[in-house]
């Protein structure tokens, strides 16, 4: 029983972020945890158990699919509203955890507005996302970055986004940097109509108290300062940034 108990585990999971409203997360749960179930469903002899587990599975996707049009509904009406706190020193928020699922084929250009990307670290995080941009989204063309110019060492800055963008190129990705000294907002608007608006925008990780520790290279292990993210839907983002 410790496949089902894998994907119970899952799915508890989803059904404590339904109550939430977390919707879109919860989402990803329940599909996780139906698709264990129904391998298990194709591997397992005993009817008694094939039967629990059909009607297990039938129940749970009955509510996904409610979410799948609760979700389109709030979208249409424009009243999508997610979010998620995270605690101060908290870990399991890398950004692929926190918004990847909306990181898909249906998104062509991303504008990251942010105006801490500028020391080193700062441009570290704004690479890992491009990577998980360019990983996700298929069919990625266009990146523009809006952010500050960094005063202390402005010619550093700009010769990693150079580095950046001569990269980014061979994947047929445009990032283009542009700079305000009067930027405050910090999101991240994709084609599709996602935002995520994060509090402390990308830069929201505690440094690592040395180069040899979890949490290095993956984000889901580093902690975290505390913060909000709102992720909410709009229909006139193509007509914005398109």
């Amino acid at each position: 029983m410790n496949i089902e108990s894998a994907a119970i585990n899952i799915i508890k999971r989803g059904v404590e972020l339904d109550t939430k409203k977390r919707y879109t997360e919860a989402l990803v749960c329940y599909q996780e945890g139906l698709q264990i179930l129904v391998d298990k469903i194709k591997s397992e002899n005993d009817e008694s158990i094939r039967t629990y587990l059909r009607k297990k599975v039938e129940e749970y996707m009955n509510r996904a699919e409610k979410i799948k049009k609760l979700v389109l509904q709030q979208k249409e009406a424009g009243q999508f509203h997610e979010q998620v706190n995270i605690e101060n020193n908290s870990t399991g928020h890398s950004y692929k955890t926190l918004f990847g699922r909306f990181l898909d084929e249906e998104v062509q250009y991303v504008v990251v507005e942010d105006p801490y990307i500028r020391s080193y670290h700062q441009c570290q995080n704004f690479l890992r996302l491009c990577e998980l941009m360019v990983r996700s989204c298929t069919n990625l063309r266009h990146i523009e970055l809006l952010t500050s110019k960094d005063g202390k060492s402005e010619n550093d800055q700009r010769q990693w986004f150079s580095y950046l963008v001569n990269d980014l190129l061979k994947y047929r990705v445009n990032l283009i940097v542009k700079y305000s000294e009067t930027l405050h907002d910090r999101q991240i608007t994709l084609s599709s109509g996602w935002i995520i608006k994060i509090g402390r925008g990308l830069d929201f990780y505690k440094a690592s108290e040395n180069k040899f520790c979890l949490g290095m290279y993956d984000m889901d292990l580093r902690q975290c300062h505390e913060t909000t993210v709102d992720i909410v839907h709009s229909k006139n983002v193509k007509q914005s940034y398109g």
